[in-house]
């Protein structure tokens, strides 16, 4: 019988003879593919669509450099008429600026302000115009009826449809009636700018700015006069300023002219007959 250490001797080189030697690899070279999380950004950006090399057209620099001077890049493509600084360079005036116009707008027969507002029309100022023209209409209107009621002392009620009714005649009448024009001027091959329209009716509606507060002079035939020289004043400021661009359309030229007198003729009319004529 063997021993307890010469047992163990015998097992253990039992057990190390029965696992095989492994010889040494030695040095082992491990190789990457070339890849360009190397370099970042790539040298070559791929479309978002076409799925080519050139740089999509939001990375284009046409679409990424300042407007007019300014530090603020374009937004790509036709979405960028729906952003603020579209409409940015429109309302890049100062107040000379819009003080001059305001000027130029109460001598129509001049006929020079589409000439001086032609590299830089605004929606500033008719933006104004307009919101001014709202609350004096409808403050106005308001208290020339509150008179009259008072004058016979009856009772009075006060009517907000004046505010909206105002809002609607005026924001609807410098959108919609530049806009048809423009339409018809493209069709008659004179064709106009459409900020250059917006510009030149909204500058013209603020010779009824004085108009509706001395209309609260109580004389039906004083207010009649006031409505037609200002509609007189306004329509004659649009037909002249468009008149030498409208040449060009031919012999229909006069026609469209008349018909744009008379349109600012009917905006006077209306606004008398609405806000004006007190019934009591």
């Amino acid at each position: 019988m063997m021993s307890g250490g010469s047992y163990t001797s015998i097992d253990h080189q039992k057990v190390s003879g029965s696992v095989p030697a492994v010889s040494d690899p030695g040095h082992v070279t491990v190789k990457f593919a070339e890849s360009n999380l190397q370099t970042f950004p790539p040298s070559a950006t791929q479309g978002k669509i076409s799925g080519g090399t050139n740089p999509p057209r939001d990375a284009d620099d046409t679409f990424s450099r300042p407007v007019n001077g300014t530090d603020e890049p374009q937004s790509g493509g036709w979405l960028h008429r729906f952003t603020v600084g579209a409409y940015k360079p429109y309302f890049d005036v100062d107040t000379r600026d819009v003080v001059e116009r305001l000027k130029e707008s109460l001598f129509p027969f001049r006929g020079t302000f589409t000439e001086k507002t032609a590299n830089n029309p605004d929606l500033y100022g008719p933006f104004w115009i307009c919101t001014t023209l709202i609350f004096v209409a409808a403050s106005i209107g308001t208290f020339v009826t509150y008179i009259a009621h008072k004058w016979k002392k009856q009772e009075w009620n006060y009517d907000i449809n004046l505010v909206t009714w105002s809002a609607g005649v005026f924001y609807g009448y410098v959108t919609v009636v530049p806009l048809a024009l423009y339409v018809v001027l493209k069709y008659f091959s004179a064709p106009s700018g459409l900020v250059q329209l917006f510009c030149l009716y909204g500058y013209s509606l603020f010779i009824f700015i004085p108009a509706l507060c001395l209309s609260v002079v109580p004389l039906e035939i004083f207010r009649w006069v006031l409505a037609g020289l200002a509609g007189f004043m306004s329509a004659t400021f649009v037909a002249l300023n468009l008149k030498a661009h409208i040449n060009s359309a031919g012999e229909r030229w006069f026609l469209i002219v008349v018909s744009i007198f008379l349109l600012q003729l009917a905006l006077a009319v209306v606004l008398k007959l609405y806000l004006f004529t007190v019934t009591v």
